[in-house]
C-alpha cells in the first residue's frame, strides 16, 4: 500500500535486532493486526512495516478514516503482545538507535552519553528520531545526524572540542 505524505506514522523501536524468523512472524503478525485495524467501526487504512530488522513503522492514511484514540491504544496494546511473545522491549524511550557504519545499534542513555563524550557518537553520526509524525517527516527527519537531531539538545554539549 502507498501512503500519502501526510499519513500518520508511529515507529516501534525495538532494543534488540529481531532474527530473521522473528522478523518474517512479526510481519505477518502485523499484517494481521493492520487488516482488522478500525476505528469506531471503520476499517483503517493501514499498513506496517519493519525497518533493519529493529524498528516497527505503522502507518495510517487518514484521508479515508482518522485513527481515534481508542484504535490507537488497541496498536499499543498489540505492540506490547508482540514484546511480550518475543521478549523485545518496544517502549523503552532511554533507549537510542544510531548508525555504526552499515550495522544499527541502540544504547542506553546513560550509555548514548558516554559515548558522545568519548567522541563514538560524532555530530555526523546518524541517529534514529522517533517523534516523527507522519510519511513526509519518516523521509526526511527519522535518519538525521545528531547535529540536527533532538539528541544534539540533549547531548550536544558534551561533544569533545
Amino acid at each position: 500500500m502507498e501512503f500519502s505524505q501526510q499519513s500518520r506514522v508511529w515507529v516501534y523501536q525495538a532494543n534488540r535486532e529481531f532474527t530473521v524468523t522473528e522478523t518474517n512472524e512479526i510481519q505477518q503478525y502485523l499484517n494481521q493486526f493492520t487488516a482488522g485495524w478500525a476505528a469506531h467501526g471503520n476499517q483503517l487504512a493501514a499498513g506496517a512495516e519493519i525497518r533493519y530488522n529493529r524498528f516497527i513503522l505503522l502507518f495510517v492514511d487518514e484521508t479515508q478514516a482518522g485513527a481515534s484514540g481508542c484504535s490507537i491504544d488497541k496498536s499499543v496494546n498489540f505492540i506490547k503482545q508482540l514484546g511480550e511473545r518475543y521478549q523485545i522491549d518496544f517502549f523503552d524511550r532511554f533507549n537510542l538507535a544510531y548508525r555504526d557504519v552499515d550495522k544499527i545499534k541502540s544504547a542506553s542513555r546513560d550509555e548514548f552519553e558516554q559515548m558522545v563524550k568519548d567522541g563514538t557518537i560524532t555530530p555526523d553520526t546518524i541517529v534514529f528520531n522517533n517523534t516523527i509524525q507522519n510519511v513526509d517527516e519518516l523521509r526526511t527527519k527519522w535518519e538525521v545526524p545528531f547535529k540536527e537531531s533532538w539528541h544534539a539538545r540533549l547531548f550536544g554539549n558534551l561533544i569533545p572540542a
